[in-house]
């Protein structure tokens, strides 16, 4: 199992807060999980055409921002440090 793999297991059981460095060099704090008692509904499901054109990038996760309720994905590379806390 890969370090994404481990973080996304993870996640789906826990809220955390990682810190990374953005690409413009800016440290970001963000409270996120992949719980499915946090994730929106979903409304339009992907064809299987569009899962092919996607690329998947192993470098990156990802994640529901909890506090400004939406998708956002960062380089497991650029990981200052995951704290997590129990979701509750």
């Amino acid at each position: 199992m890969t370090d994404r793999d481990q973080l996304a297991l993870n996640l789906k059981e826990w809220i955390a807060t990682v810190s990374f460095e953005k690409k413009d060099g800016s440290i970001r704090e963000l409270r996120c999980t992949l719980n499915s008692k946090y994730l929106p509904e979903v409304i339009v499901e992907e064809t299987e055409e569009v899962k092919k054109t996607r690329k998947k990038n192993d470098n990156v996760l990802s994640v529901w921002d909890l506090d400004n309720e939406g998708w956002r994905s960062f380089r497991l590379d650029s990981v200052k440090y995951i704290r997590y806390e129990e979701a509750v």
